[in-house]
């Protein structure tokens, strides 16, 4: 069992999944099978869960766009929980309109999640093509600039969206949030409390059902304590609240998905997860939507990507301004080249 928490796992069943843009390099995970095959073209979209970046970190590593949705928007029933708080479901796929059009499929309230919000359904594809003229938005450059430099790359596409925003109309401007690694701390303390309660179980009764890499990460789960769960949902409210405060007049947030093109897929290391804060940990602690988009291609081709976010349940101005960015660039009409192995 390798469920929801990255990867790659070499000791499964099964061989972990691999970039098409380069097979020696990673997806990122855990969606990492849904990113690899939209990427391809194997699919025109599917789903993927997100409790730390599994969505996005897949699309922005495989050059395709994934939105983690607003949490509660999409039901989970069915899917094998991680960390039940953090938890979001998903779609990915080749554009973000074909994104809007799987969200409409997938989002309303369901009674069989607590979670899940009862609430009207936005017309997901409303404010496609009206451009991103009066949009505010708040570049989060702290994150990708010092909390966790970014590839040259990664940063280029950035700043030329930040600059193609600006030009469109949009009011650009940095602002500032907590640290990025103060949403890690927060968020992979809750997640590890959380998926070693829903574990517990199954791995003393049979550790080796589990790959290595994620029965590994998960034992961690096991050292903490009550009191250390609760000062993390405590910290969760204030990070909340700072967030809020931060982007009150901004609807729409920038930074990065990723810190880098992929990377080798035997150089992932084990503990990745705490050697660097990641990028997209931060709106699975606020629960708001987060979408990963293409924004070009740097060492060895590998595509580059950023990350927008928009406050809970405002999906469609967020596909709005990353259809946007995507109908002005060139990226989506540059595919993997398909080889015989």
């Amino acid at each position: 069992m390798n469920s929801a928490f990255g990867g790659p796992s070499f000791d499964l069943p099964w061989p972990p999944a691999r970039n098409p843009w380069n097979p020696e390099h990673f997806t990122a995970g855990s969606s990492s099978g849904t990113g690899a095959a939209v990427a391809a073209g194997m699919i025109l979209g599917g789903t993927g869960s997100d409790t730390g970046g599994s969505i996005r970190g897949p699309a922005a590593l495989c050059g395709i766009t994934g939105i983690k949705p607003t949490y509660g928007l999409c039901s989970r029933a069915g899917i094998l929980p991680l960390a039940q708080s953090l938890d979001h479901a998903g779609p990915m796929a080749w554009t973000v309109e074909d994104c809007a059009l799987l969200l409409q499929a997938m989002a309303g309230h369901d009674p069989a999640d607590p979670a899940s919000a009862d609430r009207p359904v936005a017309d997901f594809r409303a404010e496609l093509g009206q451009g991103v003229k009066g949009l505010r938005i708040g570049v989060i450059r702290h994150f990708h600039e010092r909390d966790n430099p970014v590839s040259p790359a990664t940063l280029r596409g950035i700043e030329e969206a930040a600059g193609f925003f600006r030009a469109e109309g949009a009011t650009v401007r940095d602002v500032t949030l907590p640290p990025l690694a103060d949403f890690n701390a927060c968020g992979w303390l809750i997640l590890l409390a959380e998926a070693y309660a829903v574990h517990e179980t199954w791995m003393r009764r049979d550790p080796n059902l589990y790959g290595e890499i994620m029965r590994d990460r998960m034992v961690l789960g096991s050292l903490l304590s009550a009191a250390d769960y609760m000062q993390a949902q405590r910290r969760r409210r204030e990070l909340i609240a700072r967030t809020d405060a931060a982007a009150a007049d901004c609807d729409i947030l920038l930074t990065a998905a990723q810190p880098g093109e992929a990377a080798r897929i035997d150089a992932v290391s084990k503990w990745a997860f705490l050697e660097a804060p990641n990028f997209t940990i931060p709106f699975n602690v606020t629960g708001w939507p987060g979408i990963t988009l293409c924004t070009g291609f740097g060492t060895g081709g590998l595509p580059v990507a950023m990350q927008l976010v928009a406050k809970p349940f405002a999906e469609p101005t967020l596909f709005r301004a990353a259809h946007a960015y995507e109908r002005a660039h060139p990226w989506r009409a540059r595919r993997p080249a398909m080889t015989e192995s």
